[in-house]
């Protein structure tokens, strides 16, 4: 029985694989996504998207631009990114001009999820877990600065607080803040 197991087994392999072909495959890159895949987002999710908006565009400095809700799922998706120095941006979130620059934008954009209802102080909601525990998967999003201990005296001048300033730790020269949601925010150089 043990025989005709593995003979069954095996007999999903494919024959007219070749040590050549086998040989090849092992060393060719991967198919790619078609075009030009690039990196275009990332989420997360936020409780309270005044909150949230404050800290990413007036205390980080970024942009917001976009807005989609979703009122019929009761949840909206809020864009923000650092625009290129010298870029200003005069459209408006939640508009087809601002949708259109979002998806076609080059860089890099911070997308924060809001379900509507978490934002109330005196709901059920306790807060998203930001994922910096035991054996978690999600680390921190990070912000890059020209001066890392200048950027953190005016981070804690707005009243952020850190996980780690520059000099605590191991890690010397970088730090850890906290957004309103709890998530590590790094700042580097």
């Amino acid at each position: 029985a043990a025989a005709h197991r593995q003979a069954r087994s095996l007999s999903t392999i494919p024959r007219a694989m070749s040590s050549t072909t086998a040989a090849s495959s092992a060393t060719d890159p991967p198919p790619v996504i078609r075009g030009r895949p690039t990196w275009q987002q990332t989420m997360i999710r936020i409780a309270d998207p005044a909150k949230s908006l404050s800290f990413y565009t007036g205390v980080l400095g970024m942009t917001h631009i976009d807005t989609l809700d979703f009122p019929q799922w009761n949840f909206s998706i809020y864009f923000a990114t650092t625009l290129p120095e010298g870029e200003t941006y005069a459209l408006k979130p939640g508009t087809q001009a601002a949708h259109d620059y979002l998806w076609s934008m080059e860089g890099v954009a911070l997308e924060l999820t809001h379900n509507h209802g978490t934002e109330d102080p005196d709901g059920d909601f306790e807060g998203y877990y930001p994922g910096n525990g035991d054996r978690d998967g999600f680390g921190h999003l990070a912000v890059s600065c020209d001066d890392v201990y200048a950027a953190c005296e005016e981070l804690e001048k707005k009243g952020v607080q850190f996980k780690k300033k520059p000099d605590e730790g191991r890690m010397k020269g970088l730090a850890f803040a906290y957004d309103p949601d709890q998530y590590w925010v790094e700042v580097v150089r």
